[in-house]
Formats: structure tokens, C-alpha cells, sequence
């Protein structure tokens, strides 16, 4: 624990267990030694131009009010800055004043480079800094100290962190903008990034979930007004179809109206426009985000932040080499060996993968087999929903499998990511990241992808279905692959949020109660020793800031932030043709989700040392990956797995009306099978003659899908690109202002200025 105290300063806790809490500070000269040392930028002048939200700018220009917006006191001035240099600190702004001239989390960085870099054994095993001291338990914690709670007071008396819970914390907030410079100020620039970043999306989430939902509606209409859907609700008994397992009878094509017309909802003609929207969506909000993040990384200071070797690289590193740029001698460990290790750990996620591979077809065989097995019920009810209780049972199967296979990766991914010796902190980030993304992303997507693009692709035609083990091959449920997608997509992705908020409402507070019951029975041992009882109240009562800060938890980052984000960036991108809603879902997720955050940063966690960041590291170009991606996917989408290109070439080759399209759609059995199954022909989906062989519209179609794939992904690229074009990435004010911050510097470091 530390702080900006004169002295240390030593508390004990009496029980059978004796704590002791050592406050940590550093005189002025080590101050102005490591910020010099670790590049800490000093104020020159303050900025005088507004700050502006870019949505509340856009509203302004429209002469709109922003009904987001809140007066938030004490707002923190925004400075031109330079790298600290001791032997000119007259020249910078408010170095009259010690007390206040380094900011609080620049302290809070001093105090922690000296103990994350100080020996306390042999350097060569590694026996160096706070951190390898946590994990052997010769320190139970070490944080930097929040600001402690005041009484009710004006708002421009109230603290930093008080400022954080009313304006930001509160549920009441729901609606305003972040104050990110507060929270900058607070936890530092790389938690205010994440915030930052975190509100950006969810912003951009509007017009998205706006136009997913005026799509889902329109497919109401659709039911409404749909020929095909009213032609097989009024079909009768005219379409006889085949068994869908070994064991099932022969079924009505109109027994599936419901479900027919539920499917619409999903699968419409507005898919296609949602789908390019969506595409586009995602490439503006990147190239958006973008220009916002350089303007955020040159108010905040990091725009040149340039890192330092991690203390476990320096301490571990067997030799040294000259630096190319400084000529100073810095730890270096040998790049071949870091490419065998690297190599090593890409066998492991291989093998991780494959496992993930496995347990999917588990599901899937789990899925056939609980079909037959119900449909040998005698319940009819049963026998009817066997195909949909299978396909709901087996998404939450999935969900589970998920979830636990990812806790297990994740801690193989630390060990083997410290085991790879990667020289910053911000490239181990990185790498881990990579790992546990590429995982998860065949952890979470393998099933919605088996089930949009192979499910009933490889099943066979009645008298010649193909297997899988010995079990005849999963095809698509009743109202098709579409809806199924849908189910599949709402029972991980929604099933998943509701989970990790869960999680995240409930078991911080639970630790936090249970740290504080650990701490409790030693307070109430002192009355066991003949101490009044009065006393042990007033211990009670009275608690230290150290001690209140000890009961809190510890921030365990923002990795797991990150990824839940990154994962529902995927679901609503990849596969939003499929689920119209998911947008909209994902929007009341993350409205959630940042006052919990808020809240578990503000209250329920330790203070974490504030970092530094110039933008949101790896997790950008994933996006990016994902956005491409994208609109592979939804080209594929709506082209294969949708009903969008039969139906269209249905109504240009035969009937503008779609009257007859779903007689087109069936194909009758083979004579060989009809000969075999008590001379009874029935209908199945496909593009087949009475002998099995395919037709010649199956290859129209075909060429039709595949034209539609070619045309969808070069429009929409093309599109992104002339966007990337014309977006900068940093604005023009910002450009102007790092020009004139570099002129300001190079005044302000000026060895022969005339003072």
C-alpha cells in the first residue's frame, strides 16, 4: 500500500493473525528522478479550447441540446506537455508547488517502478520486485490507497473519486456521457481508455439496433402479407414428407406453419440491406474510433509514450545488448529461443482447438441421438418438438462447454505466454490476448458456424443418407438453418451476457463480503481477552482507510472486459443476418455493463496503479479481423443459408407473386425408396429429380449464389475503402495541437533560452 505521505507509517491489527500495513511515499528527489527516468510528461500551458463529445457536437450542428450531457464539477484542465527534465523544472507549469506539481497516479507510477524493479534475492531466478513477492505470499497486498469517503458536501468540494460515484457509478446515470477525464485523472489513461472505448460502441450501437429492429418488424409484415408461408399453412395434406431419422414417420408439410412464419421474422428481404448496413457499420465505427483515440491519446499524453522493458524480462533476461537508438546496455533475451517457446505454445492452442472440435461433435451426435430417442416417445407432443427440445438443449449444452473450457485455456495461456519472455508489458498483453482470442473464437463461433453453413449440407436424399459414426446426419430443423442460427445465436450470446452481469452484480459483492467476515472474528477476539465491549464497537466502527481498502478486491484488469466486448462484437456482426435483434440486445447489455464496471472500479475494487496506453493495443486489429470477416459471413449468409436467392430467382424465372415457389422448393423421393417404404413417394428440400440426381435450377442457383458472394464482399469493401479514405485518422485540430505542443517543448528543453 502507498501514498504520498511524507513518512511510512506502520499499523497493526490485533488477532491471533497479526497484520501489518506499511504506508509507502518518496521524497521529491526520487520523484523527479523516475519520472525522468520512466518519461513522465510535465505541464507547460494549459489548453484553452472546449473539449466536445462527438455526438454532442454533431447535435450542436444540427442546433439540437444534448440530452446525454451533465455538468460535472472540478473538470481536470487539459495541458501542452513534455517529458519531465529535472534541470528545467522552473520552466514548467506549477513547479512552485511540490505538494501538487506530480499528480497522484504519477505518483502512485513512481512508487510502484521502484518496487516492481527491486531485488530481494538472486536476480538470476528471478527473485525480483512486488509482484513475485504477491504470488509467494510474503505480502498479502500491495495497491495504492483510494481517496477515502467525505461527508456530503457542494459539488465543487467533493473528491475524485466522490465525483466518480455520483456523476458516473449511479445507476441514475444510465443515460449521461462518461466523465473520461475524471476517470483518467483517477485510474489513469489505460482504464479511461477502456471506458472510453466502451461508451463509444455502445453510442454507435443505436443506429444499429435502430435499424436491426425496424427489420425484425418488418417481418411481421412479411407473415402477414407472405404467399409461399400462406400457400403451406394451407396445404393440407398435399405435401407428404419424408422422415427426418431412421425411426420418425412421415409428416405434414403444414404441421411447420408456425414455425415457416416465425422463421420470416429472421429471413426477409430486409436481411441483404441489414447485412451491407451492418458491414458498413462496423468499418465507420472503427475508422471513427480511430481519430477519437488519437484525440483521447494526445489530451491524456500518451500519443509518444514509449515503454520500458517488463521487470520479470529484466530480471530474467539471461544476457544483454547494446541498444541500436541509445547505446545503452539493456537485458535482451535471444529471439530463436523466444520462437521455439512461441512455437510451443501455438502446438498448445492447436490442441486446445481440436478439443473445442471434439465437444462440438459430441453436441452434435448428442443432438440426433435425443432426437430419436424422444421421438420413440409415446407423448405426440413430444415426438412433434423432438427436432427444437434437441436443438434448445443442445445450445445450452454448448453454452456450458464454453464457458468451461475457456477458464481452463485462459490459465494455460498465462503460463505459456510468461514462458514465451516477452520484453514489454505491452507486448505480453498482446500475445496472450492473441492466444485466448484465437481460442475463443472457435470456442464461441465452431457451433453457429457448423449450423449456418454445413448443417444439412452433406445429409444425402431419401435411400442414400449419408452417416456420421453410424448416425444419420443432422439436417436442419423444420423452419430451416435460419431460425435455428437465430436460437443458437440468442441462447449463447444473450445467455452469456446475462451470466457475466450475474457475475458481475453478485460476486463482487459476495468476496467483498466474505473479506470483510475473515477480518471481523479478529476484531470481536480482543473481548475473549477481557477487553470491554464497548471498545471492540468503537474498533468496529472506526476503520482506517488502509484497512477499509484491504477489504476490497483486487482488479483483476481489463482483459476479461475486453473480450466479452470483442466476443459481442463478433455475434452481432458475423451473424446479424440471422438475428436482427442482436444489436439491440447487445445495446441493453452494455448500457448494464458500464455502470457495473463503474461501479466494481469505484467501490468494490482496490485502487490499481494507474498505466499508461496510447490506444486499446491488440484488440483493435481483432476488430478489425472480425469486421472483415463479417462480411464474408453475411455474404455466405444470405446467400446459402438464407431463402433470399431461390426466391429471387423464383420470382424472375417463374412467378413474380412467389405462387407455386413451395412445390418448387420440395423434391419427391426417389422411386427406390418409395418401392421400399410401403410405395408411398414423399417430398424433402433439394433440388433433385424422382432418381436423386440434381436439376438443372440447382446449378443456376449455384452460380447465382456464388455471383451474389463475388458482388456482396467487393461492394462492401470497396465501400470500406473510399471510407478509410476520406476519414483521417487524426483530426485536424489534433494535429494542430501536437504541432504546437512539439514547438512549446522544444522552447521549454531549450539549453541556451534567455530566461
Amino acid at each position: 500500500m502507498w501514498d504520498e505521505a511524507p513518512t511510512p507509517e506502520f499499523f497493526f491489527l490485533q488477532t491471533k493473525k497479526k497484520i501489518c500495513f506499511v504506508l509507502l511515499s518518496t521524497p521529491w528527489s526520487v520523484l523527479c528522478y523516475y519520472a525522468e527516468e520512466i518519461g513522465l510528461r510535465a505541464p507547460l500551458e494549459v489548453v484553452t479550447a472546449p473539449i466536445v463529445n462527438w455526438s454532442e457536437e454533431l447535435l450542436s450542428q444540427l442546433s439540437l441540446p444534448s440530452p446525454l450531457s451533465q455538468d460535472v464539477p472540478n473538470p481536470p484542465p487539459d495541458y501542452y506537455t513534455c517529458q519531465f527534465r529535472a534541470n528545467k523544472l522552473e520552466r514548467f507549469l506549477g513547479s512552485d508547488n511540490k505538494d501538487t506539481f506530480f499528480k497522484t497516479t504519477q505518483r502512485h507510477q513512481v512508487v510502484y517502478e521502484i518496487l516492481a524493479r527491486t531485488p530481494y534475492g538472486s536476480v538470476e531466478t528471478g527473485q525480483v520486485g512486488i509482484n513475485r513477492l504477491l504470488s509467494e505470499q510474503v505480502f498479502t497486498a500491495a495497491y495504492p490507497l483510494h481517496e477515502p469517503p467525505a461527508p456530503p458536501a457542494s459539488p465543487e468540494s467533493l473528491g475524485l473519486r466522490q465525483i466518480l460515484y455520483v456523476y458516473w457509478a449511479k445507476w441514475s446515470c444510465w443515460r449521461r456521457y462518461q466523465p473520461l477525464d475524471h476517470i483518467r485523472e483517477y485510474f489513469g489513461e489505460k482504464i479511461a481508455l477502456y471506458f472510453a472505448w466502451l461508451g463509444f460502441y455502445t453510442g454507435w450501437l443505436l443506429p444499429a439496433s435502430f435499424v436491426g429492429t425496424v427489420i425484425f418488424l418488418f417481418g411481421f409484415w412479411l407473415v402477414a402479407t407472405d404467399v409461399p408461408a400462406k400457400e403451406l399453412c394451407d396445404s393440407g395434406n398435399n405435401f407428404i414428407m419424408c422422415p427426418i431419422c431412421n425411426i420418425c414417420s412421415y409428416w405434414n408439410y403444414s404441421s411447420i406453419c408456425v414455425t415457416y412464419k416465425a422463421g420470416l421474422l429472421f429471413d426477409n428481404g430486409g436481411t441483404v440491406f441489414l447485412s451491407v448496413f451492418m458491414s458498413l457499420w462496423a468499418v465507420t465505427f472503427l475508422e471513427y474510433w480511430k481519430r477519437t483515440c488519437s484525440a483521447l491519446s494526445h489530451r491524456w499524453d500518451c500519443s509518444e509514450f514509449e515503454e520500458r522493458p517488463r521487470p520479470e524480462f529484466t530480471a530474467m533476461a539471461p544476457m544483454t545488448t547494446r541498444n541500436p537508438v541509445t547505446g545503452a546496455e539493456e537485458p535482451y533475451f535471444p529471439e530463436n529461443k523466444r520462437f521455439k517457446r512461441i512455437l510451443t505454445g501455438c502446438m498448445a492452442i492447436i490442441i486446445m482447438i481440436a478439443v473445442v472440435l471434439m465437444f462440438l461433435i459430441g453436441i452434435i451426435l448428442y443432438r440426433t441421438i435425443l432426437s430419436i430417442i424422444i421421438s420413440k416417445a409415446e407423448n405426440s407432443l413430444l415426438i412433434f418438438s423432438a427436432g427444437r427440445i434437441a436443438s434448445i438443449t443442445g445450445s445450452v449444452l454448448n453454452l456450458l462447454v464454453i464457458l468451461m473450457l475457456s477458464r481452463v485455456y485462459i490459465t494455460l495461456a498465462q503460463v505459456l505466454t510468461s514462458w514465451e519472455m516477452h520484453r514489454t508489458q505491452t507486448k505480453y498483453e498482446d500475445m496472450f490476448t492473441l492466444k485466448v482470442f484465437i481460442f475463443q473464437f472457435v470456442n464461441f463461433y465452431s457451433s453457429p458456424v457448423y449450423i449456418a453453413f454445413f448443417k444439412g449440407r452433406f445429409v444425402g436424399y431419401p435411400g442414400n443418407y449419408n452417416t456420421l459414426f453410424g448416425v444419420r446426419n443432422e439436417d436442419c430443423g423444420a423452419g430451416g438453418c435460419l431460425i435455428e442460427l437465430a436460437q443458437e445465436m440468442l441462447v449463447i450470446m444473450v445467455g452469456k451476457q446475462l451470466i457475466n452481469n450475474i457475475q458481475e452484480f453478485i460476486v463482487p459483492k459476495l468476496k467483498s463480503w466474505w473479506q470483510k467476515r475473515k477480518m471481523s472474528p479478529r476484531l470481536k477476539e480482543v473481548n475473549k481477552e477481557g477487553v470491554e465491549e464497548a471498545h471492540v464497537k468503537q474498533q468496529e466502527e472506526v476503520v482506517s482507510p488502509w484497512e477499509a481498502d484491504y477489504q476490497l478486491l483486487v482488479c483483476e484488469g481489463l482483459f476479461s472486459e475486453y473480450l466479452e466486448m470483442v466476443i459481442q462484437f463478433g455475434f452481432i456482426t458475423i451473424f446479424v443476418a440471422a438475428c436482427p435483434l442482436a444489436p439491440l440486445f447487445a445495446l441493453f447489455n452494455n448500457w448494464v455493463e458500464m455502470r457495473l464496471d463503474a461501479q466494481k472500479f469505484v467501490t468494490e475494487y482496490r485502487r490499481p496503479v494507474a498505466e499508461r496506453a496510447q490506444d486499446i493495443g491488440i484488440w483493435f486489429p481483432i476488430l478489425q479481423f472480425i469486421t472483415h470477416t463479417a462480411v464474408l459471413s453475411n455474404a455466405f449468409l444470405i446467400a446459402f443459408t438464407s431463402s433470399f436467392v431461390p426466391r429471387l430467382y423464383y420470382r424472375y424465372t417463374r412467378d413474380n407473386m412467389l405462387s407455386g415457389y413451395i412445390n418448387f422448393t420440395l423434391a419427391t423421393s426417389p422411386r427406390n425408396y418409395s418401392q421400399q417404404h410401403q410405395h408411398t413417394s414423399c417430398r424433402y428440400l433439394g433440388f433433385r429429380d424422382e432418381n436423386g440426381k440434381y436439376l438443372p435450377e440447382f446449378f443456376h442457383l449455384l452460380a447465382i449464389q456464388l455471383s451474389f458472394v463475388i458482388i456482396f464482399e467487393h461492394v462492401v469493401f470497396l465501400i470500406g475503402n473510399l471510407i478509410d479514405m476520406m476519414v483521417p485518422d487524426i483530426p485536424e485540430e489534433v494535429e494542430l495541437k501536437m504541432k504546437r505542443e512539439h514547438y512549446m517543448a522544444k522552447e521549454a528543453l531549450a539549453e541556451n533560452q534567455v530566461q
